[in-house]
Formats: structure tokens, sequence, C-alpha cells
């Protein structure tokens, strides 16, 4: 699925690990990225963070989409911040499952939390193209 994501792979990020609900991506933010108040733009750092949500939710096998999801930005990103996001499975219902992705960036005093997101995600069955 994500060798596909043309858009995901255009921007840079790339899949560090994937696997039971799990995922890891990383993500540097470019001049494109940022936005007219000189920090990352939200856009960005939801895609990141999107992105990985649908790597670790697609793990366990069927087709498996995003249904809703939100983000809270504790910090703003920076031009050249190398971001982390990490997702991590809550719950997986019948179809529905509930994924938190923290997105964060490394400092000297150690990690710091850019956004905190939750997504919640539905298995459908594979569209034909």
């Amino acid at each position: 699925m994500f060798a596909d994501d043309l858009a995901s792979n255009a921007l840079g990020i790339e899949l560090v690990e994937a696997a039971d609900g799990h995922a890891v991506a990383t993500m540097r933010i470019t001049e494109t990225m940022v936005n007219g108040h000189g920090i990352a733009h939200g856009g960005y750092v939801f895609l990141l963070a999107d992105t990985t949500f649908a790597c670790a939710c697609n793990t366990h096998g069927p087709v498996t989409v995003a249904s809703g999801a939100e983000i809270s930005f504790v910090a703003a990103g920076k031009l050249g911040d190398h971001l982390i996001a990490t997702a991590t499975e809550r719950t997986r219902y019948g179809r529905n499952g509930i994924y938190d992705v923290t997105v964060h960036r490394e400092t000297p005093d150690g990690p710091e939390v850019v956004a905190e997101f939750r997504g919640r995600s539905r298995t459908i069955q594979k569209a034909s193209r």
C-alpha cells in the first residue's frame, strides 16, 4: 500500500516499520512545507500522522481506510525538522479500529511532541481500479 502512495512518497515520507497494528514513519520539513508564519503547515504534519496511521491499520491484511481523524498541534514544526510519527493500535472491534499517533522531533534534551493524532479506521471491501 505505501509503495503506491504517491502523495506520501512525493513528500519524502519514509516508512521505518509497520507490523501488528504499529507503524513508524519520518518526514523532513522542507521550505515548501513552511507557511506564512515560518512554521510547518499543519496540513503536512497531519499528512505524516495520517500516513503512519494508514500503515498501522493496514498491517492486519484487509483494506482499511480512515473513517475519521483529529489532531492536536502541541508545538510548531520548524524548517529542517526531522519529524517522527509513531502509530499505535488502541483497539479493533468488528470492522472498526482506533489508533493514536504521536509526532515528535528529536532535540538535544530528548523527544519533543509536535502533535497528537487519533484516527478511526474502517475495513472495507477492496475497490477495483
